[in-house]
């Protein structure tokens, strides 16, 4: 019996490591349909993005969700009402599989945004999202090849649960919010994200004070590198 569970004890981090392993690449595969399901969207719309604004109350949007009301994160209606839900139907695909998350029990449904800086001109107002001068944002495909940023900039990504609110994912480049919108870290301290050519990673927050709810100064390693993958001048 000694034998067995000390066998148990040494096998337990290995397995725990293979289905953390397994759980980012099942995110990393939802974020990549996701991005395909984006890309058709626009493919049928001229080129075109599917907007992306904050709280879309009755504004169509690339997803409906407006969590303000806590019933609404536990309602695939927000998913169903997407612009890009016609080219992933699949509710489970908007969820991480390591997201934990859940209101009076039932699991909520959506746990990645968009990044803000697409599928609308809203960052380009100065306040109060903190347009920095010079930075683009995107809401036609063909305004990437401009600058070549495509394989660059994210477009999706996981968001923590405590500033997920809507699905639109803020980067104030003037730093006036550094993480006001926090990334998911539920992959051994990263977060899945997703990129305008299709591929995807998982973005590891290496900087000690990256933690959700703290304070986060512009100085910030991890913070500095989320803006360079979030526009371009």
């Amino acid at each position: 019996m000694a034998i067995l569970a000390l066998l148990a004890a040494l096998l337990l981090p290995t397995l725990n490591a293979a289905k953390g392993r397994a759980r980012a690449a099942g995110c990393v595969g939802n974020l990549r349909q996701l991005v395909l399901g984006w890309k058709m969207y626009a493919d049928d719309n001229n080129g075109l993005l599917a907007v992306n604004v904050p709280l879309p109350e009755d504004t169509p949007a690339w997803v409906a969700a407006n969590f303000s009301f806590p019933s609404q994160k536990t309602n695939s209606a927000v998913l169903r009402q997407g612009l890009i839900f016609p080219y992933v139907r699949n509710p489970a695909v908007y969820h991480c599989p390591a997201d934990t998350t859940q209101i009076n029990g039932t699991p909520i449904v959506l746990s990645v945004s968009m990044n803000g800086w697409m599928g609308s001109r809203t960052m380009n107002r100065p306040q109060p999202y903190g347009n920095a001068a010079g930075d683009r944002t995107f809401v036609r495909e063909s305004e990437f090849s401009v600058i070549g940023a495509a394989s660059r900039l994210w477009v999706i990504s996981d968001e923590d649960p405590s500033t997920l609110n809507d699905g639109w994912f803020l980067v104030t480049m003037d730093d006036s919010k550094p993480f006001a919108s926090f990334p998911g870290i539920r992959h051994q301290h990263g977060a899945g994200q997703v990129f305008a050519d299709g591929h995807a990673q998982i973005f590891k927050l290496r900087d000690p004070a990256s933690v959700p709810g703290a304070q986060i100064r512009a100085s910030n390693t991890d913070w500095l590198l989320l803006k360079q993958m979030t526009t371009q001048p």
